[in-house]
């Protein structure tokens, strides 16, 4: 009973966002090409079988022969001949629209569906996306004073981190780039233990062989950040499958910016989930800027949305300020991965307010007035928080004092991590293979000699 309950609610709630004309979920084939009420989502022993569809397949292509005795029977599924000849468009001229439920004022969207979101929650993202904002200024300005070498801000994505995290459940396996500090900070990881990572003291999980904000825990389901590009996706396609082969109630979630869809890895990875069923939800921050290179200058398309209906992909996208709207887009593209044992890919719609990292100047290549309207009129925060307060369940003293009490919490944490002592010499040859290699081995003894002969040059705070 209680799956049928399910699997019915889901329909109307997906048919409800189809009527509303609100998100555009796209597939590929004639299953996804169903309206929402002839889907009950239940597995089909085929994903090319639809006799349903096949007028709606007439309108579209009118001078297509669908006689059985004209028709090629193609690997993949039987296609029609046509004796006129038709280039498919490039693109379409109509974009595909944003789903969105909160406004710029933090009032609800007229004939508005979305994913209900208790008190108690929303109270709680507002506060972690606040503790996000707070983090990512001190230990800025850390960076700034040479206290930490590197760092890299989450300024105006706050809503795709934490709502996204929100959204999801603690057994579902995390896949970051590297601007997602948020989902783990919503997992649980300390404000001490951030400190640690950037500070890469002996308290610090990677022993320090990692560059800052390259996070990673084992206890929270959080793979640890890789700077390449896009290598985290189709590893995430294969952690989802071999959830799918475990028979786990839970599915992979890998994150990504509009950049490292320029990247082979991305389209290996697409098509890998797409062909394998895999259970994995790709979540695209499409912020404009993949450091330097704006959008108009990466792709063609019509951004990255269309992308998942090439490959066989349902997919949406989604306002990335509105946290309501990125909630309940993640949270039924999980159901859906789950449920469904296939992929989704979310394309959230949001803006880079900071520089790429502390080794970047956006000034040099974007106006300061672009960079202020994001950061002012169209702020995730403040949207979500207009929201929270006009429900009279926060308020600006409460705010106030949050930031107050995450402000010390900082402070003190990273007073405790520059005091920690750094990891041994040693600490970077361990760890790599259960056991030490000749080469490894051989490395350590040059590295010494080196140190012996120029001591000057080796940091004195890191034991020998």
């Amino acid at each position: 009973m209680a799956t049928l309950l399910f699997r019915k609610s889901r329909t109307i709630l997906l048919h409800q966002h189809l009527q509303n004309n609100l998100p555009f979920l796209l597939g590929t084939g004639t299953r996804s090409r169903l309206p929402f009420s002839s889907h009950p989502f239940l597995p089909s022993s085929s994903r090319y079988e639809s006799t349903e569809a096949q007028p709606q397949l007439e309108d579209l292509q009118p001078h297509v022969t669908h006689h059985d005795d004209q028709m090629l029977d193609f690997p993949g599924g039987k296609v029609g001949f046509t004796s006129e000849m038709r280039f498919i468009s490039d693109t379409s001229h109509i974009r595909v629209p944003c789903y969105r439920v909160l406004n710029d004022d933090g009032e609800l969207m007229n004939h508005t569906n979305h994913v209900p979101v208790s008190k108690e929650l929303a109270v709680r993202m507002h506060s972690e996306m606040v503790t996000l904002q707070t983090m990512d200024s001190i230990f800025y300005e850390l960076q700034r004073q040479g206290r930490i070498s590197f760092y890299l801000t989450t300024s105006g994505e706050e809503a795709v981190n934490i709502a996204s995290a929100a959204a999801l459940s603690s057994h579902d396996v995390i896949l970051p780039q590297y601007r997602e500090p948020g989902v783990l900070l919503w997992r649980g990881f300390t404000l001490q233990q951030f400190a640690h990572q950037c500070y890469g003291n002996t308290n610090d999980f990677g022993k320090g062989r990692q560059m800052p904000i390259h996070y990673g825990s084992n206890k929270h389901n959080y793979f640890t950040v890789s700077s390449p590009i896009a290598t985290q996706l189709p590893q995430a396609v294969g952690a989802a499958y071999s959830l799918k082969m475990d028979g786990k109630s839970a599915c992979a979630v890998t994150f990504c910016g509009d950049g490292s869809t320029s990247e082979g890895d991305f389209h290996a990875a697409m098509n890998f989930a797409a062909v394998m069923d895999a259970p994995v939800v790709f979540i695209c921050r499409n912020n404009g800027w993949a450091i330097s290179t704006p959008v108009e200058e990466q792709f063609r398309s019509d951004g990255i949305v269309v992308k998942g209906q090439a490959y066989g992909i349902w997919s949406i996208r989604v306002d990335g300020n509105d946290a309501l709207a990125v909630y309940s887009a993640v949270h039924t593209a999980r159901e859906i991965a789950i449920k469904e044992q296939r992929p989704v890919l979310i394309e959230a719609l949001t803006y880079r307010v900071g520089h790429h990292s502390t080794s970047d100047d956006s000034t040099k290549y974007r106006s300061t007035g672009e960079i202020e309207y994001w950061k002012m009129e169209r702020n995730p925060v403040n949207r979500f928080k207009r929201w929270v307060e006009k429900n009279g369940w926060s308020s600006e003293k409460d705010e106030l004092e949050l930031r107050s009490s995450v402000r010390k919490q900082l402070m003190h944490a990273i007073q405790v991590a520059e005091k920690a002592q750094k990891p041994p010499l040693e600490d970077m040859f361990t760890d790599v293979y259960d056991q030490v290699s000749s080469n490894l081995e051989e490395q350590e003894r040059e590295l010494r000699k080196t140190i012996e002969k120029h001591p000057k040059d080796y940091p004195s705070d890191v034991p020998l």
